[in-house]
């Protein structure tokens, strides 16, 4: 276990000791492709294509794989789920009227879970060092990809790759942004971020991800304790954004083809915000991940749906709850709306 000190908080990064190696931030290695490419298993990616500065690259502590994707999920009914409290925030998804939750309980271990919901090849994804859970479809250009961690972070987001070319991804965005693919970018499908409970009323009959093993892992532990307290991220370097704390959680959406930020504290006490034709709410009663040590015993921080109106009445659009470092990162020239 590592413990390092912010000014508000004292984290403890306690769990990241996978195959055999513990994260440790002060000692991220130096950006350099030759010898990923010799020494860390990278010998198919074509470094000789990148949209980024490799100076922008970190090392997370894991190597290639060393936080391993989920590429057989198992799942268990409602009923059969007894890990799991009703508060706890899970990955919700509905596609072709197969639903299906993925509790990030797992999913702070894993960070990609590749499956395939109502026909169709997704990867499920979370960040935890930003908050971030996205849903791709991994289908480009009439293939069908298969994506792993890279044990590289970027702007401290997720780098994933694609088994089938080693391209690098972002995750925060869905870009390749290093590697044969660079350039190409992965659909987003809406999916909420919920508590169980919330996405058992939605779908009573919906299933639920369940450990392949439940020993491989402390599942239902938080591995970095009271990280969304602290007053400044981890691994990360670049410019913070200014008059708000950079670990407030934000609600990013996309509106007239630009992307909108919203402090969860503002949709909170409002109840409902709009960003043009899109109407975000809040509700009560959903525990955040990154906060004690048990998920379970975590504040809470409530619930998000993001929808904007539809020929059926109303429908759920990509939306994404991160903190305001990641949205200040990728979107530097775009303002956060606090009031």
């Amino acid at each position: 276990m590592i413990g390092f000190c912010t000014s508000s908080a004292r984290i403890l990064v306690s769990a990241l000791a996978i195959c055999g190696l513990v994260l440790i931030g002060a000692s991220a290695a130096q950006a350099n492709p030759e010898r990923w490419r010799l020494h860390e298993g990278w010998s198919k990616t074509d470094f000789s294509k990148k949209s980024i500065d490799y100076s922008e690259i970190l090392s997370g502590g894991p190597p290639k794989d060393g936080i391993p994707s989920i590429d057989s999920p198992k799942f268990a009914t409602l009923a059969e789920v007894k890990s799991l409290t009703g508060t706890e925030p899970v990955i919700g998804l509905e596609i072709e009227g197969d639903a299906r939750a993925y509790p990030l309980q797992i999913l702070i271990w894993h960070e990609i879970v590749n499956d395939t919901v109502g026909g169709m090849p997704v990867s499920v994804t979370y960040c935890p060092l930003c908050n971030s859970a996205v849903v791709f479809d991994r289908r480009l250009d009439g293939k069908v990809f298969d994506f792993g961690t890279t044990g590289k972070l970027r702007n401290s987001d997720l780098v994933m790759y694609d088994r089938q070319t080693e391209s690098w991804w972002q995750q925060f965005t869905g870009q390749a942004i290093v590697g044969e693919l660079t350039g190409k970018e992965l659909r987003i499908i809406p999916a909420r971020l919920e508590s169980f409970d919330n996405f058992k009323a939605r779908h009573p009959d919906g299933q639920v991800l369940v450990p392949d093993n439940k020993d491989m892992r402390a599942y239902g532990r938080n591995p970095y304790v009271g990280y969304d307290s602290s007053t400044r991220p981890f691994l990360y370097s670049g410019d913070l954004p200014k008059d708000i704390n950079p670990m407030a959680r934000v609600v990013v959406v996309k509106a007239d083809g630009k992307a909108n930020a919203v402090t969860l504290d503002l949709l909170r006490k409002k109840g409902e915000v709009k960003v043009g034709d899109i109407s975000l709410k809040w509700q009560k009663g959903q525990n955040s991940a990154l906060d004690a040590s048990r998920i379970a015993d975590s504040r809470d921080v409530g619930n998000v749906t993001a929808q904007r109106k539809s020929a059926n009445g109303k429908e759920d659009i990509v939306y994404d709850v991160t903190f305001a470092f990641v949205f200040h990162a990728f979107h530097p020239e775009r303002p956060i709306i606090k009031s």
